[in-house]
């Protein structure tokens, strides 16, 4: 299919038979819509809105290919007790996980007011979600089938209490707050308390104890995790339990959203990104359910994590800049780094845990895209950063289009933009990561988060920044 088409316009000019024929032809990558795990009228559409506004035809098709990605590949729809029941998997791991699938469906919820079908979608998630969270609120990742055990083989002896339906069980703050977030999402987009069930209350419950029980006030709570692996960052130090750190107000996290085990516990960006969906997770309690104890209790804990990163979350660098740290333990130890899954330092902004014009953000963000930053990488595919979970020398493109969607200057957003056009490896898609030097070499030929955050950013640029769109790279 060639990306061209008789009559198309791009930033208000119609293309000449000259460009049409001089553009190169970058195929449709997508299943034909027979063999689509899911079809949403009203993403249809917005393809059909945006695409004309993207000048530069390679990128046009890859948005084409990786908006609808999501719902063309990934979402298992079904029933239970008579509701809707959404299953959607990461891409090649065929699990659900609670920060992915949120992350997954989340650029749609500007049209899910006019598609009833996104709507069914949405409230099946938010139902799995819940009730996959009353199975395990420590685990990252289930089954398809909650009975189930796992079959993922790097999780099959994990020594740590696996249940049924888990398929994975890292203990992931973000993991607990991406649902908040969805749930949040949803009921502004629509007003529909219909998700809002008892069965969600009791989630929330589950999820707000858990928080509390690793904020650790007295002592390590229930949940410890060994792996056995060549790999350090894949187990947890300590019999389990994690490093020490004093009690601060805020939670310990396992590991990161890169599914990375933690140096210190209390990871930062993790802790923000908390605070601000139990905020979150108030407003939907009390407006959507009237549960104004379930409110509450959310936005104590809110106050609490935040007094802690007032008081312990911040550092030093080298040259005196304060900035938020990365990971800290309440003993006056900080680490500096920033990793390309979200919630990261980057992505602060972008998640809406600071003001994007606030002076220690900048500081930090700066930072986090420099050589301070142990896994900021630069070479001849271009810069971004990475984390331990690939290795060095090996960029996220979620690192650049988080950079972008945080509101960068133009010309950081064109180079943003440039550098995901050409690091695809003529795929058609965003992968999980690239070699700095060698695109042709990357991870994950199916990662559908990536897919989806790619998406949300060119939608987030025709409607806010056209003019980025409206000429060729």
């Amino acid at each position: 299919m060639r990306l061209t088409r008789r009559g198309a316009l791009l930033g208000g000019l119609a293309l000449t038979a000259a460009s049409r024929a001089s553009a190169p032809a970058w195929p449709d990558r997508r299943p034909t819509r027979g063999a689509r795990a899911f079809i949403s009228p009203a993403v249809e559409r917005e393809i059909a809105r945006v695409s004309p506004r993207i000048a530069d035809t390679k990128l046009r098709q890859m948005f084409a290919n990786c908006f609808p990605n999501t719902l063309d590949t990934t979402v298992r729809m079904s029933t239970v007790a008579g509701a809707p029941d959404a299953f959607v998997i990461t891409g090649d791991i065929p699990c659900l996980w609670l920060r992915d699938s949120s992350a997954q469906v989340m650029p749609y919820l500007h049209l899910v007011r006019g598609d009833a079908a996104l709507r069914t979608l949405f409230r099946g998630l938010i139902a799995r979600q819940a009730r996959s969270i009353l199975i395990d609120p420590y685990a990252n990742a289930f089954m398809h089938d909650p009975s189930a055990p796992t079959n993922l083989s790097w999780a099959l002896h994990d020594r740590t209490d696996m249940k049924p339906g888990v398929a994975e069980r890292k203990w992931e703050v973000d993991s607990l707050c991406y649902p908040m977030r969805l749930a949040h999402g949803y009921w502004r987009a629509t007003g529909d308390a219909t998700p809002f069930d008892a069965t969600w209350a009791a989630a929330a419950r589950a999820s707000l104890r858990t928080f509390r029980e690793q904020q650790r006030r007295n002592g390590p709570g229930p949940y410890r995790f060994l792996r056995a692996s060549d790999r350090n960052t894949e187990t947890m130090a300590l019999d389990g339990y994690g490093a020490p750190a004093r009690p601060t107000g805020m939670i310990h996290s396992g590991f990161r959203p890169s599914d990375d085990a933690c140096v210190y516990p209390f990871l930062v960006p993790a802790n923000l990104f908390a605070v601000t969906v139990l905020r979150e997770l108030a407003e939907v309690a009390g407006q959507a359910r009237r549960d104004a104890a379930l409110a509450s209790e959310a936005r104590a804990l809110a106050a609490e994590i935040s007094a802690g990163l007032a008081s312990h979350g911040t550092m030093r660098l080298a040259d005196g800049s304060d900035v938020w740290a990365y990971e800290v333990d309440g003993y006056g130890n900080t680490l500096f780094m920033d990793d390309a899954n979200a919630p990261s330092l980057s992505a602060l902004a972008w998640l809406g845990c600071v003001d994007p014009a606030d002076a220690r953000w900048r500081r930090t963000a700066a930072a986090a895209w420099s050589s301070r930053n142990p896994y900021f990488f630069r070479g001849r595919a271009g810069d971004g950063i990475g984390g331990p979970h690939v290795g060095l020398d090996w960029i996220w493109p979620m690192s650049l289009i988080v950079r972008a969607l945080a509101g960068a200057d133009d010309a950081t957003v064109r180079s943003c933009l440039r550098t995901l056009r050409d690091t695809d490896a003529n795929t058609g898609f965003i992968h999980e990561s690239f070699d700095a030097n060698d695109p042709a070499r990357f991870t994950r030929p199916w990662f559908a988060w990536a897919n989806s955050l790619f998406g949300a950013l060119i939608v987030q640029l025709a409607d806010h920044r056209p003019a980025l769109l409206a000429e060729p790279l």
